[in-house]
């Protein structure tokens, strides 16, 4: 029992302060929460840090062995999480996650049989994989009877959304009845009906890849049909569009504005076949023509209080090796009134607000917040130089 085990962090602390000015804890940090100071002894083979902890019942090296391993855990986090800007990685979010992997980790050090050949490494990962998964779980807004029973849920989805029989298929794997599977759907169509349902591409071992492959990541706005916003007043808001940009959007996204029902997307159509529907237009042509519709329905949804929306603008930029360094950032808080400004400094991973934008919130500051958070998470190479992107007012 971990009850018999001591753990004294004398003579280390963690080596980035967790919460130095008040504001919360940015990307760099939340990445860095195990890492020491001093460095923990060197070894060949972190795993020699597990073998200690065992032996010693001294949770101190079991410290040591984070240190090493937070960079494997973060990609792997990463890769559950599907990063790609915007929301997808909230730090808040992914410490939760993190500390939830951790506890998972402690549990299971005590079940650990060095003897069997496998390292801590390698055998903590599955259970990794069900602490994201069970975190996930209680996450989303239905709810099943077990981990198994989800993971059994969620591979229907998967099943549904990429096979041309996803009843047969799922049979075949689980070696149940028919019956059984249909009932399986019918959980997996109820609940892509209610909410977006995360299902990741799986590999041949049928372990996930990370990547959401129900969402339309080409354009940001295509979350904001039926992610959690009032339905109402998303429907009211589709009325005002035009008889194409309805089409564009139903079609491209698979979903009806009417009932709110989500298809397979993987029966949707392609820009080309868009166009095909639109006499005179190409492919490029009918994505500009979407991504203008998804941009015209995020403004109305800003309009009647659905959602809220930031525009941007890259004032200027320095470089250092090719990547940029810094860089001002100006944004408008729901596409109206004065911009603020914001200077960003992404070798250190920071944002400082240097003006507010008009309707922004004095004290709280929350579309420069948000701002702040969403070019820290883009990738160096593809920091936008003019875009929009839209959220729910949760703070």
């Amino acid at each position: 029992m971990l009850n018999d085990f001591t753990w004294n962090m004398t003579g280390y602390i963690p080596k980035h302060q967790v919460n130095p000015h008040g504001d919360g804890l940015i990307p760099y940090v939340a990445e860095r929460i195990f890492q020491l100071e001093p460095e923990p002894p060197t070894v060949s083979n972190p795993n020699e840090h597990i073998l200690s902890a065992l032996q010693e019942k001294n949770l101190l090296y079991f410290s040591f062995f984070l240190h090493h391993y937070e960079p494997q855990l973060n990609k792997r986090i990463k890769g559950f999480l599907g990063v790609d800007g915007g929301d997808l990685y909230d730090t808040d979010r992914f410490i939760d996650i993190k500390l939830s992997c951790r506890e998972q980790m402690l549990q299971k050090l005590m079940d650990y049989d060095p003897a069997k050949g496998a390292e801590y490494a390698t055998y903590i990962f599955p259970f990794i994989r069900d602490a994201m998964l069970r975190f996930r779980m209680g996450e989303e807004k239905w709810s099943v009877s077990s981990l198994t029973n989800y993971k059994m849920v969620r591979s229907m989805a998967w099943l549904y959304h990429n096979t041309k029989d996803a009843v047969s298929e799922f049979s075949k794997k689980y070696n149940c009845d028919l019956a059984l599977a249909e009932e399986y759907l019918k959980v997996v169509r109820g609940i892509r009906n209610q909410q977006p349902f995360f299902v990741t591409e799986q590999d041949e071992d049928g372990e996930e890849t990370g990547e959401d492959v129900t969402r339309d990541y080409s354009w940001n706005y295509a979350d904001i049909l039926w992610d959690g916003i009032q339905a109402e007043k998303v429907r009211k808001a589709f009325e005002k569009l035009n008889y194409r940009e309805q089409t564009l959007l139903e079609k491209r996204l698979a979903i009806c504005m009417t009932c709110g029902r989500v298809g397979s997307w993987k029966n949707r159509p392609t820009f080309e076949e868009l166009a095909v529907m639109f006499e005179g237009s190409s492919a490029s042509g009918a994505e500009r023509a979407y991504r203008k519709a998804a941009e015209h329905l995020t403004l109305l949804l800003v309009e009647n209080g659905g959602i809220h929306a930031v525009r941007l603008k890259q004032k200027s930029k320095t470089k250092r090796k090719k990547k940029i360094a810094t860089a001002v950032y100006e944004y408008q808080a729901d596409c109206d009134g004065e911009w603020g400004e914001i200077l960003f400094d992404f070798e250190n991973g920071t944002g400082s607000i240097v003006r507010l934008a008009d309707w922004d919130t004095m004290i709280s500051n929350v579309f420069a917040k948000r701002v702040i958070r969403y070019l820290l998470n883009c990738e160096n190479d593809r920091l936008p130089k003019e875009t929009m992107f839209a959220f729910e007012m949760y703070e």
